[in-house]
């Protein structure tokens, strides 16, 4: 109401702008002391709340709309004063009155919830009169205000034509490729931005993502996403390249677009592992695609288990970071196990508040007291190599759970559970956010003395991972979708790993 009294030029295709009007404030766009031009202005803010509109009940609404429900600001002449004597003290003058401006009303009303700005509740110049719905009234759920139900004067007055029912399913079925946001994906892992999109409530947006007769990558977006809050799901795993052209064209594609909004949604963030200089005359990697992304136009990027918290910071102040813990969904998972004496072990110094986490997430979620913290110190001979390992803690007799954030050859994994067994593990696990399993990594799995491998849907799968016995694939889309869910809603994410 600030924001109405001040006046501005109102955009309606912003969404803070159609927060910031209340549908009582529709007067002060309508002179309604001339008929005529009220009309037209009427229709033309109407059709601009239309257009913007994500909850769409104009069939139920434009019906008899009770009188309590009428804004004071609409009403002129005895109707407007009428509202300011007691309901006893009303002649029968003043109920005409009121009962002359319904249409008007209700279709003010209206043209405000399509929009979503209806304000709930009691207040001195709007009054708004809710019930619960009937058993068998389609209601079009909003997947960020509630479920708004306009009294209409009773049940039979409710009741909807099969013209008006095919209308509504029209319109619910629109709303999966309509509203403030819109989901894209990449080639990268279409299988998790489909589940993601599903337990939304929404579909993925359609657009083209192919190559060239020459190999170049073509994108083409076959929707409208002005002013639109878009997230786009791609992660740059293998083939890293690839998937990181079709991840900033994309991007590129919908700032051309003039998306209001661009979230990039990362499950795995590929060259993380270059994130210093640990010799001379070599790149810092991981900053480097943060430049690139950046460079792009994105607002915000989600991602899962990063390499290393400090890639955050290659962001720039302007592009703020979630890094998703992954962990949570283990923690889910091997809570569920018959487990004695576990111990959480790190395979390598870096790992340490990783395990860290995971052991207390597992101590006070399932409320156990005895859970060990190990970690095993590594020396690499090069990359991918390790020369020799020694073990911190102790383990004898324990169920082990080796926490890491990916497994790439599966080199480090294998050696440490073969440490693990020879100072008297019970049994060894490992949980890994992200499986690569690059060159021989799936056969050494299927050969190593774990009990399971325990790994999250970051990467896409492949026939060979589904055959190995030893690998189980969790899912990481209801976190996603949650999370995403929450920054649209601006809801907090931290709240998701309390």
């Amino acid at each position: 109401s600030s924001a109405c009294n001040q006046a501005p030029p109102f955009n309606f295709s912003r969404q803070r702008d159609r927060e910031a009007l209340s549908y009582w404030s529709i007067d002060r766009f309508i002179d309604w002391s001339r008929p005529a031009v009220s009309e037209i202005k009427f229709r033309m803010i109407s059709r601009a709340y239309m257009s913007s509109a994500r909850l769409i009940r104009l069939p139920a609404a434009t019906r008899c709309l009770a009188p309590s429900v009428m804004p004071v600001q609409l009403q002129r002449g005895p109707a407007r004063h009428a509202t300011h004597r007691p309901f006893s003290q009303r002649t029968a003058t003043d109920s005409s009155a009121l009962n002359t401006r319904q249409m008007v009303a209700a279709a003010a009303a209206a043209a405000a919830a399509a929009a979503g700005v209806l304000a709930y509740g009691t207040s001195s110049r709007v009054r708004c009169d809710a019930k619960a719905p009937a058993p068998t009234d389609p209601i079009v759920v909003n997947p960020i205000l509630p479920p708004l139900v306009v009294d209409t004067g009773g049940d039979s007055a409710g009741e909807m034509s099969p013209e008006e029912l095919r209308l509504e399913k029209k319109a619910q079925k629109a709303k999966k490729h309509g509203g403030g946001l819109k989901l894209f994906s990449g080639n990268g892992n279409m299988a998790l931005a489909m589940e993601i999109a599903s337990d939304l409530g929404t579909n993925l947006g359609k657009a083209t993502v192919s190559r060239f007769a020459d190999g170049e990558v073509n994108c083409m977006i076959h929707e409208n996403v002005r002013g639109k809050d878009v997230y786009v799901i791609q992660p740059t795993c293998p083939p890293v390249n690839e998937n990181l052209m079709e991840l900033l064209l994309m991007v590129s594609t919908l700032n051309r677009a003039s998306a209001r909004r661009i979230t990039v949604v990362i499950p795995y963030y590929g060259y993380a592992r270059q994130d210093r200089k640990m010799q001379a005359r070599v790149p810092i990697s991981a900053a480097d695609v943060a430049r690139l992304l950046e460079a792009m136009g994105i607002d915000r990027v989600i991602a899962v288990d990063l390499h290393c918290g400090q890639i955050q910071g290659f962001f720039g102040p302007r592009v703020p970071v979630d890094n998703l813990d992954g962990g949570v969904v283990g923690i889910n998972y091997f809570g569920d196990k018959d487990l004695h004496n576990p111990v959480i072990v790190s395979p390598d110094a870096g790992g340490v508040y990783r395990a860290k986490k995971f052991k207390e997430g597992l101590s006070h979620k399932f409320d156990m007291k005895d859970v060990g913290l190990a970690m095993i110190i590594k020396q690499r001979a090069r990359a991918g190599s390790v020369d020799q390992m020694d073990l911190v803690g102790d383990v004898e007799g324990c169920d082990c759970i080796v926490v890491d954030d990916m497994i790439d050859t599966a080199g480090t994994l294998c050696k440490a559970a073969d440490v693990l067994v020879e100072k008297g593990a019970r049994r060894v696990f490992a949980f890994a956010s992200h499986g690569l399993f690059s060159g021989p990594g799936n056969d050494r799995i299927a050969n190593s003395k774990l009990e399971e491998c325990v790994i999250l849907n970051t990467i896409p799968s492949s026939p060979q991972r589904a055959a190995n016995e030893k690998l189980t694939e969790l899912s990481i889309a209801p976190l996603l979708a949650q999370t995403i869910f929450n920054i649209h809603a601006r809801k907090s994410i931290s709240a998701l790993f309390k």
